[in-house]
């Protein structure tokens, strides 16, 4: 997710006291469960080296790890990073061209790389993409796609075990898996073939309910039986059988583990063992000098969360984080506290304005 510029820095002071107010003055969804109590991260590293404050996707190698920034405008950036274990950058790779957004990686079974070029924050895409790297190579080769219900914005890809790459969208968890196989030059139609629906959860997180819905990544796990989701909060991790990711994800019972109050989490992968999740955040609104850390979490018990599916954001929400700075405008609305609170504060941004003015 990049966080938009050109609201006044007065308004969005105001509006995001407004969306606190507003987002707390909204009761519990009933019968939802708390989430489960947090075991605490080990630090496995600070990433070094390279322009990689806004690490959006990562996957886990047997000698390191691979990352990529979100969409950037530093064309430094604009790389597939590759990772010792101790976090240092020991190669990156450019793309031939101008990648979009990129947002999320997966790992095939043969060891191709998958960047996935589907960040769409104003919903203005026509195709989307992903850029498949395979071992030993050189550049990375483009694969666009289209959905056929119009631009989503997303953010988490899955790669199934027969290779064929599983689109998660941000705000409804809705899947997409291209209908034919992917072909340079070509841009190959989507197909919606399921819906997720994950638990309600109470974590805490930057983004507050909005940050608790919100899929920001996804990984497979080495022996292909578990796949996860991510939110801005939580990881939410489906047992595969027989292969079939969709029926995990669709009917599924997942286990939860709790990622609280990380900076702005978009990126998660398993240990190369599979015994534990790996997160790192973007770390680009945090001090200066700050760098991305990579996290271990040990994984969730098996027993399974009962707590009723949460209510996914609105389609104006999602866009009001990625393009305002983090703030969902929209849900002001949802207190009359917070609406009143954002009246106040126009108010007070009009009168400066027109003071400056005179």
């Amino acid at each position: 997710m990049r966080r938009g510029e050109g609201t006044p820095r007065g308004l969005r002071t105001v509006v995001a006291a407004a969306v606190v107010v507003a987002v707390t003055a909204v009761p519990a969804r009933a019968g939802a469960t708390p989430s489960p109590a947090p075991s605490p991260p080990t630090r496995v590293c600070d990433v070094r080296g390279g322009p990689l404050t806004e690490i959006s996707g990562m996957v886990a190698t047997d000698d390191g790890f691979v990352v990529v920034n979100d969409g950037v405008d530093d064309s430094d950036g604009r790389r597939i990073f590759f990772l010792d274990s101790e976090c240092s950058v020991v190669r990156s790779v450019p793309y031939p061209s101008r990648p979009r957004d990129t947002e999320d990686l997966a790992i095939g079974a043969d060891g191709t790389v998958w960047v996935a070029d589907i960040g769409d924050n104003g919903r203005s895409r026509t195709t989307i993409a992903v850029w498949k790297l395979p071992p030993g190579a050189e550049r990375p080769v483009l694969y666009r796609m289209a959905y056929p219900d119009g631009p989503h914005d997303a953010e988490a890809l899955l790669v199934t075990g027969d290779g064929r790459p599983l689109i998660v969208t941000k705000y409804s968890a809705a899947l997409y898996a291209p209908t034919a196989a992917l072909r340079p030059g070509t841009t190959v139609p989507l197909a919606r073939v399921g819906q997720v629906r994950l638990p309600a959860s109470t974590t805490s997180n930057p983004f507050a309910g909005v940050g608790r819905t919100a899929v920001t990544g996804a990984a497979t796990a080495p022996d292909g039986r578990r796949v996860v989701l991510r939110t801005y909060a939580d990881a939410f991790e489906f047992d595969v059988v027989g292969g079939d990711v969709v029926a995990a994800l669709t009917s599924g019972v997942p286990r939860v583990t709790a990622l609280p109050d990380e900076p702005q989490g978009e990126s998660i992968t398993y240990s190369r063992d599979g015994r534990s999740l790996l997160t790192v955040s973007e770390t680009a609104n945090q001090p200066a000098g700050t760098r991305p850390g990579i996290l271990r979490y040990p994984l969730a018990a098996a027993v399974a969360s009962t707590a009723p599916p949460a209510t996914p954001a609105s389609s104006a929400a999602a866009d009001d984080i990625d393009r305002g700075g983090g703030v969902p405008v929209p849900l002001v609305l949802a207190g009359a506290s917070g609406l009143a609170l954002l009246a106040i504060g126009l108010l007070v941004v009009t009168r400066i304005r027109r003071a400056r003015s005179r």
